[in-house]
């Protein structure tokens, strides 16, 4: 019998061929579905930042401000590095929560009580100490790691990312601070400074004096860099892909000043300063070979960690930032001019007047009276009237170039800043015979104690003027020398025409008006400088005094400039200055700096 393949159960359907190709069209387009959800995934995956852990850590370290250090090398200024200490609540171990309050305690010296309050007032980041010395950071931050190594910190999952975390004890530097052991010694000549931020760090930068000047040399060259691969508590692991960068700090000043001396010049000063009543008291002391300062102090002085109001006066450096009329110490500088250039001899007679005279509308006067006396004389004795005849002989122009010449209105030192200059009368007027007379005794010209004891050191080293230098050199982190070179000798007046100012000198100190600064075995020699100040523009009972002079023993010679503002107990140099002088004097002899010739 034959199949009959039309039959109705032998015939597929319309209804069965369309179902099948549903079905497989179904499939393919969720197999496109899930394809392209794969591409998608995948490219957020490259696209968006994953939070997986580095296989790589780096750890800085910042470098220092340099030191500023005396001659015998105590540090007056220097910087301490500040530290915080933070840990994250979270991840401490409950059951070593002790071991860590016992551990940090005996490590940071935080009472275990101070440090329990901290972690459990709340949860997670606190920060323990935000003063911690750089010492007991190192030790800490060994610390840090022995907690790790001990699982002192437990992992925490992030619920955001799924990755295992772990936060330990963490000791960060938070900044710098500057401290001067030594208080307000060799203020304000080294100045003071301020806080400023450096991403999140406190730098210090300098604002006055040494401080400021040198800025550039003593702030931090290089901060110290070490990265490469980490273990498995995120210390580095020094082989050939780390990198390691020296930590270079700041370059230390060192200064010609002995803190044995300075400490010493400044007590003398603070019980001058109440003994004469005065405003402020000042001495500057240079070795006359060189021009090194071995000594510069004022009895105004403040601690530059804490100045108040009261001290913002005292923080500009008196011997450069305090311009004044210098008085008849400026005498010697015209008698040097005029001896210079021939047009006096020491012993030719000036009429005194019998202590006053007239020139112009102006009526000049003397303290003593004098018929006649030799040229020299007019030094030792201090004849306003006398100087003012002889600076006659000068033109403006070589009155005004001489002045000059002895470094007036010019900057007197490379190691300080902010210097007044000072001024003195143009040549045109200088050809007046009052300007002429009055400037020749110390008005009219404007002149700091640095400027006057830079113009003295020419009659003490053969008409050589020398360059007051405060600053030795600069220190390396090795310790090694940059020298600093002295500033070359400028040979303002002939030899003989020094030597005889000098024998001058001494004769004012011997037989003048600076007798009260003779000592017994040294060359002591010096001018007096009494001056009106002026107020308001007009001159009133108040005095500048000053003393500019040299003590010599056999080996050594030293230039000295006191300087006494506003006396109230009695205005002349002689009795002011002159025992400020002598006082510094017999502290050098005191401190082995001269060794009078005085035989038994």
């Amino acid at each position: 019998m034959k199949k009959c393949y039309n039959h109705p159960k032998n015939r597929k359907t319309p209804y069965v061929n369309q179902n099948k190709s549903m079905k497989i069209l179904l499939l393919y387009i969720l197999l496109g579905i899930g394809f392209v959800i794969f591409l998608a995934m995948m490219l957020f995956i490259v696209l968006n930042t994953r939070e997986l852990p580095s296989l790589y850590t780096q750890d800085t370290s910042r470098a220092k401000r340099g030191s500023i250090i005396s001659a015998d090398g105590f540090h007056v200024a220097s910087t301490k590095k500040l530290y915080k200490a933070v840990v994250n609540t979270t991840f401490i171990d409950p059951q070593k929560k002790e071991l860590f309050v016992e551990l940090f305690s005996i490590y940071s010296g935080l009472s275990q009580k101070e440090i329990r309050s901290k972690i459990n007032k709340r949860k997670g980041v606190v920060v323990l100490s935000y003063d911690i010395p750089e010492k007991q950071a190192q030790y800490l931050k060994k610390l840090a790691y022995e907690l790790r190594r001990f699982d002192v910190f437990t992992e925490k999952k992030n619920p955001r990312t799924g990755q295992r975390i772990l936060h330990g004890l963490s000791i960060i530097e938070s900044g710098e601070s500057r401290e001067y052991p030594y208080g307000n010694l060799l203020t304000p000549v080294i100045g003071y400074t301020h806080k400023v931020e450096d991403d999140g760090y406190t730098r210090i930068k300098g604002v006055k004096g040494l401080e400021k000047r040198f800025e550039a040399e003593l702030e931090a060259r290089q901060d110290a860099l070490s990265k490469g691969p980490r273990d498995v508590n995120s210390y580095i692991i020094l082989n050939k892909e780390s990198l390691t960068k020296q930590e270079l700090n700041g370059l230390d000043i060192k200064l010609n000043i002995k803190l044995s001396l300075q400490l010493k010049i400044e007590r003398m000063l603070d019980a001058m300063k109440e003994d004469q009543r005065a405003k402020e008291v000042m001495v500057a002391v240079m070795d006359g070979k060189n021009g090194n300062i071995i000594a510069i102090a004022s009895s105004n002085r403040f601690l530059p960690k804490s100045i108040k109001k009261s001290d913002y006066p005292s923080l500009n450096s008196g011997m450069i930032e305090y311009s004044f009329e210098p008085g008849s110490v400026l005498k010697t500088v015209v008698f040097a001019l005029l001896l210079d250039k021939g047009l006096v001899n020491p012993y030719d007679l000036v009429n005194g007047h019998n202590g006053k005279f007239k020139i112009g509308n102006k009526v000049i006067t003397d303290e003593h009276k004098f018929d006649w006396l030799s040229a020299e004389n007019v030094i030792v004795h201090s004849s306003n009237i006398g100087i003012a005849l002889l600076a006659q002989k000068l033109s403006g122009m070589e009155f005004h170039e001489g002045l000059k010449t002895f470094g007036f209105t010019q900057s007197s030192t490379r190691d300080l800043i902010y210097e007044k200059a000072g001024s003195i009368p143009h040549p045109n007027r200088l050809n007046n015979e009052i300007y002429k007379a009055t400037t020749s005794y110390g008005y009219s010209i404007h002149a700091n104690l640095m400027q006057i004891l830079k113009a003295y050191s020419a009659f003490n080293n053969s008409g050589r003027m020398l360059s007051p230098q405060i600053v030795e050199c600069f220190l390396d982190e090795y310790g090694r020398k940059i020298e600093i070179p002295h500033a070359e000798q400028v040979q303002v007046i002939k030899s003989a025409t020094a030597e005889r100012i000098k024998q001058i000198l001494v004769k004012t100190v011997n037989e003048g008006t600076g007798t009260r600064a003779k000592t017994a075995g040294l060359v002591v020699g010096g001018k007096t400088g009494t001056a009106h100040m002026v107020e308001e523009g007009r001159y009133v009972n108040k005095y500048h005094t000053t003393f500019a002079g040299f003590a010599n023993d056999e080996k050594n010679k030293f230039n000295i400039v006191s300087v006494v503002i506003e006396p109230k107990k009695i205005q002349f140099a002689s009795h002011t200055a002159v025992p400020v002088f002598k006082k510094t004097v017999d502290l050098l002899v005191e401190e082995g700096y001269l060794k009078p010739n005085i035989v038994e």
